[in-house]
Formats: C-alpha cells, structure tokens, sequence
C-alpha cells in the first residue's frame, strides 16, 4: 500500500492547493480542522484569549492535536483575522508546514444541497463531508422553502434539528457549498419572502452582518458561543411557530 499523508486543512481552499501538497502516487487521508474532533486536546485555552469565536479554538486544538503531515488554511475571505493569528500560532507550535493560502475562486459549483428538500442536518453534514470527498449529489429545487438560515456552519449540530425539512441554508455555508468563500454577493442573497433566522458563532464578526440582515428582513439573529442555549432554542423554536406556516 503506498504511505498514506494526512493533510489537515483550514476552510475552502482551492483545488489547486491541495493539489500541490499531494504526491504523486500517494493515498492522501484529508481532515478538517473545522470540524469536531473527541481526542484533540484544548490547547486553545491555555493558547487563545478567551473571547475567540469556538470554530477558531477548534482548529487551533485540532492542529495541535492531530497526527498531520501539514495543514493547508486558507486564510482568505472565507475566515477572519482571528483565524490568520490562529495560523500564526500554529506555525509556532508545529514542527510541520502550515502553507497559508487564499481562495478567491468565484465560479460556482452549485447550491443543489442548500436548496434541496432535505432536513437541515443532512444538508450540514453533506457540504462538509463534500470538502474531504466530493460526492455528486441532484436534487429538485424547493422553490418555497418552509424557512431560511443564513450564516456560518454551526459549532452546535443540534441548531439544525430545530428547522423544518426544506429550510434553505444562506450566507457563507451556502459560498461553501458553491467552493466560493469570496463571493460576497452570494453570501448577502437573501429571500425577503422567507422567514429567515441569522445565526454566528458568539465573537465571530459575522454577527455584523447577521444582525443587520436580520433587522432588513424582519429575521430572528441569533449567536451561539460552542453550545446552543435553552434561550437561543427557544427563540428560534417561537419565531420558526409564528411565522412557518402549517401549510407549506
């Protein structure tokens, strides 16, 4: 069997990034560093300021916790100067090459999973898991979505448990699905025909954004710091039976 090389990565790089750190030859394992990982370690609390959003702990956890052989991040549009100091410290911290790179590509690839029929979790998890190994999915679009959710991925999966099958997901994770992390265009799009709850992670600057948003539509905003809330449930559970309607 050829070597296996672990490549952690960082947001949406480019295609070509990591093509670049693939040998030729090789089975190449990808992990994300975004994502929850049990077994790291939370160096980010000795490491980080307390008032850093849970994705950018998690990935400076992830780096310095996980067996990897390099980590590409894209430090571009899609992530903040928080998670470019987070690169900084991972590069202090590690032995291995942390190759920082942006992704500006703005030709899409699609919204299907976004758009489609499917309930909020499973969208979730098949954008993610698309990142590591792209499965080729056809839906049917919903033309009336029951509800919106505009914003980032979730550092707390059960947020999606709460919206009805069929919600559109919006904002950045819709740009993550599309493998365009600059288009800053596709990231404000916006239904003001559908009720829309808009959600960032607690310190993340997108609550900038979320909130405005959410004052032009009339939207439910919403933050989450690593854990949702009884308070931020129940919020979005009255919002989202009051204005779905029974009948879409």
């Amino acid at each position: 069997m050829s070597p296996v090389s672990r490549i952690g990565f960082v947001g949406c790089p480019t295609q070509e990034g990591f093509s670049s750190l693939i040998k030729a030859g090789h089975e190449v394992e990808l992990v994300d560093l975004d994502n929850f990982h049990p077994q790291a370690e939370r160096w980010s609390a000795r490491l980080l300021p307390a008032n850093v959003c849970a994705i950018i702990k998690r990935i400076v956890d992830n780096a310095l916790s996980l067996d990897l052989d390099v980590i590409l991040f894209d430090e571009g549009y899609g992530k903040c100067d928080h998670a470019r100091a987070a690169a900084a410290v991972c590069q202090e911290h590690l032995d291995i090459p942390v190759v920082r790179t942006r992704n500006d590509n703005l030709t899409g690839h699609g919204t299907e999973i976004c758009d489609s029929r499917l309930p909020v979790i499973e969208k979730a998890e098949r954008i993610l898991d698309n990142l590591i190994k792209p499965e080729p999915f056809e839906a049917v679009r919903l033309v009336k979505p029951p509800a919106a959710l505009w914003g980032v991925p979730a550092s707390d999966f059960e947020l999606y448990k709460l919206f009805p099958d069929g919600t559109r997901l919006l904002g950045w994770f819709r740009c993550l699905e599309n493998l365009t992390p600059a288009d800053t265009a596709l990231e404000l799009e916006v239904d003001p025909n559908v009720p829309t709850v808009f959600f960032a992670q607690t310190f993340c600057h997108k609550n900038i954004l979320a909130k405005e948003l959410a004052r032009k539509y009339s939207g439910l905003y919403v933050d989450m710091d690593g854990a949702i809330t009884a308070s931020a449930k129940a919020k979005i559970e009255t919002f989202l039976r009051f204005y779905v309607s029974s009948d879409r």
